[in-house]
């Protein structure tokens, strides 16, 4: 089943007859087409697996996870395929990265969405633990879904990772969360993660080593 399952994810992948001067890769979702430009030299700025699970969990789960009217965030967006499909799926998005990966989310999102969506997606800086009070307001923002594929990885911000979490998430909040698994730093993030949050893990794909989570406050019922 698992093979079955990821055949059929990896399938909504295409690919460019011929070169062009841009690297890019296409992809089949919420009955489109979309074109995401890459830079090779960049890992926030290429299609991760993560995000292809991610995507067609939300296309093929979407009575149960129904995205229209809904306000939506991406954290560690990149390419911006997951921002899209939400998008596509009726969600209000706001597709965040660092600065430096803003310029080609931006062109993807933009690309992608105009006039074909409900909403039109937002593109927004978002430093893990940096200005979250600032950028972010508690008091104003309120997001029903918190998305993330593949945002822990082998660098030095997991601690701010989990405190931006932290900082999105009300109690009524659900995130979906995509990762592969690759080093140790996961698993002892997941531990961490698990301190603040109830993990479910809703999908699993063992061939790629990847888990698909949902999540929501600890503390939910309390408050």
């Amino acid at each position: 089943e698992d093979e079955q399952v990821v055949a059929e994810i990896m399938g909504r992948r295409f690919f460019p007859d011929f070169i062009t001067y841009k690297a890019w890769e296409g992809f089949h979702f919420a009955g489109h087409e979309i074109r995401i430009t890459e830079a090779t030299d960049c890992y926030g700025a290429v299609v991760w697996p993560s995000a292809l699970v991610l995507c067609y969990f939300l296309e093929t789960n979407s009575k149960q996870c129904n995205l229209v009217d809904k306000n939506v965030i991406e954290i560690g967006a990149g390419t911006g395929l997951v921002s899209i499909v939400a998008s596509l799926l009726g969600a209000f998005v706001t597709a965040t990265d660092l600065p430096e990966l803003l310029g080609n989310l931006q062109h993807n999102v933009l690309q992608n969405t105009k006039q074909k969506c409900k909403h039109q997606p937002c593109v927004k800086e978002l430093s893990w633990g940096i200005d979250l009070e600032k950028n972010f307001p508690r008091s104003s923002c309120h997001f029903d879904y918190i998305m993330a594929a593949d945002v822990v990885y082998h660098h030095p911000f997991l601690d701010e990772l989990l405190l931006t979490f932290d900082h999105l998430c009300k109690d009524d909040t659900v995130i979906l969360w995509a990762m592969k698994f690759r080093l140790t730093n996961e698993n002892q993030f997941v531990e961490r993660f698990q301190t603040l949050f109830d993990l479910e893990m809703i999908s699993n794909f063992p061939s790629l080593n990847i888990a698909l989570y949902k999540a929501m406050r600890k503390d939910r019922m309390k408050a």
